[in-house]
């Protein structure tokens, strides 16, 4: 019996499912959204939610010689990725420098063709769209208007959500708007129909 024993196993032997968490985690902080499977987000969430909380400290010490330096060496035992890791303690800590947990959210997004495994998206919060400025030079390189700002509709949780769970649910039209499997499974059970007449009679 697997009496307090926490954590999922996910099919994996330790090495494996740590090497696995460490992927995800790597690839959750440079992106800072993925998709994956609703038990591997569960795994991943305090994996990655407890390195940056080890980031925060440092960053709070604000002494490189002490415990910041200290805090960077203990992520680095899990993420050894310098860049990643100047990511963590430069742009993800400061962001989360007031909030005292829950830097991240899973949301589900359905179900995946093939097995049926129920898909989630596991993002940073305060990850969503950003309207992004882009400058735009007047023509005019003497008139008084240097600049124009262009801004982005910001998408929400909720449509981000179901721009996922359609992304995941239509498959690719081809051929007259069956998928690529339904296609090739109909032109592969048609069989050539013979121009002799049946024979007549027994054997």
């Amino acid at each position: 019996m697997r009496h307090n024993v926490a954590h999922r196993k996910l099919g994996r032997t330790s090495e494996h499912r740590m090497a696995l968490l460490r992927n995800q985690a790597h690839a959750l902080l440079l992106h800072e959204r993925i998709e994956t499977t609703v038990p591997k987000a569960k795994e991943l969430r305090p994996f990655v939610e407890r390195l940056i909380t080890i980031a925060k400290r440092g960053v709070a010490s604000g002494d490189p010689s002490s415990q910041a330096l200290h805090a960077r060496r203990m992520v680095l035992e899990d993420l050894p990725d310098q860049a990643i890791v100047s990511k963590l303690f430069n742009t993800i800590a400061p962001r989360f420098a007031e909030r005292p947990g829950g830097y991240t959210r899973i949301l589900r997004i359905g179900s995946r063709r093939g097995d049926a495994a129920e898909l989630a998206q596991i993002e940073l919060v305060g990850s969503e769209y950003t309207p992004e400025q882009k400058s735009i030079e007047s023509p005019d390189a003497g008139s008084s208007e240097e600049s124009k700002s262009v801004t982005k509709p910001k998408k929400g949780v909720g449509e981000r959500l179901r721009a996922a769970a359609r992304r995941i649910r239509s498959p690719k039209q081809t051929d007259g708007g069956l998928s690529k499997g339904q296609a090739k499974s109909q032109t592969r059970g048609t069989t050539r129909k013979s121009t002799a007449p049946r024979k007549q009679g027994g054997s």
